[in-house]
């Protein structure tokens, strides 16, 4: 285990909730935390720095689920060191220009939050030594951009955007995983050095076309390569900090990451030669034909980066040594003079109020310094001579005329390399004249200057760097070139110079050709079109736009088919596909278990069942009338909770008695909104209908009960009650399975409990609903029952934290107690009303909620830190003064994120059903209330 690397990728995310539990009037503080994470980051990145650059390839690594072949192993060679670098170092900078670009009516603390997030998401994904844990962070990447495209979500076009870019990016993420899946299927492991090892193995299997198209799909999604590129300009709704971010070092870089990381494993063949050249040198005159037209300075920039990812791809679809140099080589330069072109955007923005070339024009007056950094950055971005851009584009020129294949395709890669050298030189000329030359500016609320002195520095230090690496690129950027393109090739890697004069040659005469060409034709479309009148159209977002809204009609009608307000047809599905999973099995092969005999029954047990079955009799009779049904629904409860504990199962009793309680409380809230008797049911086909389909799923439910409690003890349980006291510390065995055995069953179940409350949260909190009767006069005063509430609240308080610190060894754990606790302040709820309560204990049920979602997932990752799975138990004995020896295992920390969630999660479904607005029709806050009038979707008064 290397510490420095955990440390490493865990920054981001512990500073990310550093920043979230500011205040929100502390801005700087949250700006100083968010940039602490890069700067810390850079620095322990420092110190890994000479073990890298001498060829070592460092690793951390500890298993997490190897059943599935998925270890939390850390990886850092050359490439993955170089990626990392320029995510960390990039991302301190856009911290310090989004301080002072953000306005004061943006939430800094969730900015900084979501690009932490982001941040981290991209450390894990560069770092991932494992394909499995790599897809993890590839999808953490896709919803963090999501957060962060779509922080501006007062904006319709900031909402489509982070939509269109999850949705893309996301189906891609799915075909990514299964390109995985089958690569762990051919060589029997997802350990990326094992992977990277077995190329030829992978390409030889008859499964390579598959993979290689499926893991492609996912490249090609995430980094905005033709068909699917349409999504990155629709992208610029998001702040400028993001889009410089998104667009340098992270999101669209992924996919590049992606393609070289897997290189080794899958190049080599014609049809990864053809395919991604092919859709590379596409996509680079693509973006830049289109680039040219565009009258945004984001939307420009936008497609310039699609272009230069079209030129990367291209490079890697080369496949030779020095296209691979090339390509990364490339990586590293798009990286400093794209960035700092957003941030010039970004500067052009605020102070000018527009990004609209039409409105620009003549800045070069008003703001000569942003505008000089902004033309230098231009030129990189063009390859003109003696900035870095000019060298990765020399490779590029001479890559392509030395492409392998036919004569034809060297020809055609020739020919995309020279347009798209022209291409490029006249948009990043409309980028210049356009904005800071010509006259203007005009129609602006403002009148323009420079932005704030620390604003710029980004700008400066990235415009240094593209100024420096054109000079000098031996002294500058050779170390980490070496170092990321010698991980990819290694025996394969090429002697090389980066030296800026090579002699009259033909890639220089095409770089020439390229400058002059661009020049001339972007003032022939000046002379011969009116640029600022063309209008640009986008077929593949009208083609997004279209399929949703096709997709949303089908939703539409099947939901209105199947939900249509109905609770009987959806329980009646929802039954029916149970006992069709359910029987499946047992109609495929046929099998009557072998049942013991059965054993007497006490006089005790007959009682409960017969009481048990007189009021589930009771509540088929007595269904019409809705309250008193619900109370013999809870009489069959309490005799299942008196089963358990006739059968020795004091744990199971508890909960199925407090889940009860909490149900019994929740269904009376809710009825209070229902008519008091049910509609008579009228058709005798579908009573007879309904008693078959109940008949036919409770006696299926009763064999399989009895087939399973009849079982011989020489089964699983057998195992998990001897393996219980020596591996996981605790005699009680429910809750070390709880915890521990299935902890990881546990973690989910209380995500989906979290979800669920969240939900009803969601749904409930402006929903607006007529009470079925009004009760005249005021509300009747409960004084005596009111007062023993209250003072019973420290007692079951005690009783709480008591079954809560017993529940390893003996029945309790944190379920249970935090049901326990949930039972008084219901009773209060419901004696004294919601505000009374919540202006006296002023409980934030959500947070409670997201804390203890928060102390799971980290008392389950503490373990990893020793090298043990995800949730393994530890064990510690302490001895304290006067109390003696105290046992403590580690799950108590995992049981308390559970006790947190369930107590969270039960209390804010039911404050919320006490908490609903009253309707605001007149008849329905009279209690006037028509059945016919209700809506059977929600419940509100038409």
């Amino acid at each position: 285990m290397i510490p420095s690397l955990i440390l490493l990728l865990a920054l981001p995310f512990l500073l990310a909730v550093a920043v979230a539990a500011l205040p929100r009037s502390s801005r700087s503080t949250a700006a100083w935390l968010a940039a602490a994470a890069p700067l810390a980051g850079l620095a322990l990145l420092a110190t890994l720095t000479p073990a890298v650059l001498d060829g070592e390839v460092l690793r951390s690594s500890g298993q997490w689920l190897p059943q599935i072949g998925l270890d939390f192993t850390l990886r850092l060679d050359g490439l993955a060191w170089m990626f990392a670098g320029m995510v960390l170092g990039i991302g301190a900078l856009v911290v310090l220009y989004a301080h002072y670009y953000l306005s004061p009516q943006d939430n800094a603390h969730r900015f900084f939050c979501y690009l932490l997030l982001f941040m981290g998401a991209m450390l894990g994904m560069v770092l991932s030594g494992n394909l499995l844990l790599l897809m993890i962070f590839w999808e953490l990447t896709s919803i963090s951009s999501f957060l962060l495209i779509g922080f501006w979500s007062h904006r319709q076009d900031a909402r489509e955007g982070a939509r269109m870019a999850l949705v893309i990016t996301g189906g891609g993420g799915l075909a990514l995983l299964g390109g995985v899946l089958l690569i762990g299927r051919i060589v029997g492991s997802f350990d990326l050095d094992v992977v990277l090892a077995a190329g030829q193995q992978i390409r030889d299997s008859a499964l390579y076309p598959y993979v290689l198209f499926l893991v492609l799909a996912g490249i090609f999604t995430k980094s905005a390569q033709f068909p699917f590129h349409f999504w990155l300009p629709q992208a610029m709704a998001a702040p400028t900090p993001v889009s410089a971010y998104l667009h340098s070092a992270t999101m669209v870089k992924a996919g590049v990451f992606l393609l070289a990381r897997l290189h080794p494993a899958l190049a080599g063949t014609d049809l990864f030669f053809y395919t991604v050249s092919g859709i590379g040198a596409l996509t680079l005159l693509i973006g830049a034909w289109n680039a040219i037209f565009q009258h945004d300075l984001k939307g420009l920039l936008a497609y310039s980066t699609i272009s230069h990812l079209g030129l990367i791809t291209m490079l890697f679809g080369l496949s030779t040594p020095m296209a691979v140099v090339a390509g990364v080589f490339h990586i590293l330069n798009h990286a400093t003079f794209k960035a700092s072109l957003f941030m010039a955007a970004g500067i052009i923005d605020h102070e000018t109020g527009t990004r609209d070339m039409r409105k620009l024009g003549g800045l070069r007056k008003l703001m000569p310094f942003t505008s000089a950094l902004a033309i230098i950055a231009s030129l990189a971005m063009a390859g003109i001579p003696l900035l870095n851009g000019f060298l990765s584009k020399e490779m590029l020129f001479a890559e392509a005329l030395d492409a392998g294949g036919p004569e034809p395709m060297r020809l055609a890669m020739s020919m995309a390399a020279l347009l798209a050298g022209v291409l490029g030189v006249a948009y990043s000329l409309r980028f210049v004249h356009d904005t800071f030359f010509g006259k203007g500016p005009h129609d602006l609320d403002r009148v323009p200057h420079e932005p704030p002195r620390w604003m710029k520095v980004p700008v400066e230090i990235l415009v240094v760097i593209c100024v420096a690496v054109g000079i000098a690129p031996a002294l500058t950027i050779a170390p980490v070139l070496h170092a990321g393109a010698a991980s990819i090739l290694g025996a394969r890697m090429p002697e090389y110079s980066l030296s800026i004069w090579h002699g009259f040659n033909l890639p220089l005469a095409m770089s020439a050709a390229g400058v002059l060409g661009g020049i001339a034709l972007y003032f022939g479309l000046r002379r011969l079109i009116n640029l600022y009148a063309v209008r640009n159209t986008t077929p593949g977002r009208d083609a997004f736009h279209h399929q949703l809204d096709l997709l949303s009609a089908l939703a539409q009608r099947l939901t209105g088919a199947i939900a249509n307000g109905s609770l009987q047809r959806m329980l009646l599905g929802l039954v029916v596909v149970a006992v069709i999973v359910g029987a499946a099995p047992w109609l495929a092969a046929p099998a009557w278990p072998n049942w013991p005999s059965p054993q007497p029954m006490p006089l005790l047990g007959w009682a409960l069942w017969a009481v048990m079955m007189a009021c589930a009799m009771a509540t088929l009779r007595m269904y019409k009338q809705r309250l008193l049904a619900v109370l013999l629904v809870g009489g069959v409860g309490l005799m299942v909770a008196m089963t358990f504990v006739f059968l020795s199962a004091p744990d199971l009793a508890l909960t199925q008695l407090l889940v009860e309680m909490v149900t019994l409380v929740l269904m009376l809230l809710g009825m209070n909104y229902l008519p008091a008797q049910s509609v008579t049911e009228r058709s005798k086909l579908r009573k007879y209908r309904d008693a078959g389909i109940a008949l036919v799923a409770g006696l299926g439910l009763a064999a399989l009960a009895y087939t399973a409690m009849t079982l011989p003890p020489n089964t699983m349980a057998g195992e998990m009650l001897a393996r219980a006291l020596p591996e996981a510390y605790g005699s009680n065995v429910v809750n070390v399975i709880l915890v521990d055995f299935r902890g990881f069953d546990t973690f989910g179940e209380i995500t989906v409990f979290g979800i669920a409350a969240l939900v009803v949260h969601a749904m409930l909190r402006r929903s607006r609903m007529a009470p079925e009767q009004i009760m005249p006069g005021p509300p009747i005063k409960l004084p005596v029952p009111a007062d023993l509430a209250q003072i019973m609240f420290p007692l079951t308080l005690t009783v709480s934290i008591f079954m809560f610190l017993r529940g390893h060894n003996s029945p309790g754990g944190g379920f249970i107690a935090g049901l326990i606790l949930a039972v008084p302040l219901l009773i209060q709820y419901v004696i004294q009303g919601t505000a009374s309560v919540e202006s006296r204990f002023g409980f934030d049920y959500i947070r409670c909620i997201g804390i203890g979602l928060l102390i799971a997932v980290v008392s389950g990752c503490a373990s990893m830190l020793f090298g043990v799975p995800f949730l393994t138990s530890g064990h510690l004995d302490l001895h304290l003064p006067i109390i003696g020896d105290v046992p403590l295992a580690s799950a108590i920390g995992f049981d308390t994120g559970v006790y947190l969630v369930v107590f969270g999660g039960a209390m804010l479904m039911l404050s919320m059903m006490g908490t609903i607005k009253p309707s605001r029709t007149r008849t329905a806050r009279r209690g006037e209330i028509d059945p016919q009038k209700r809506s059977a979707l929600t419940g509100e008064m038409r």
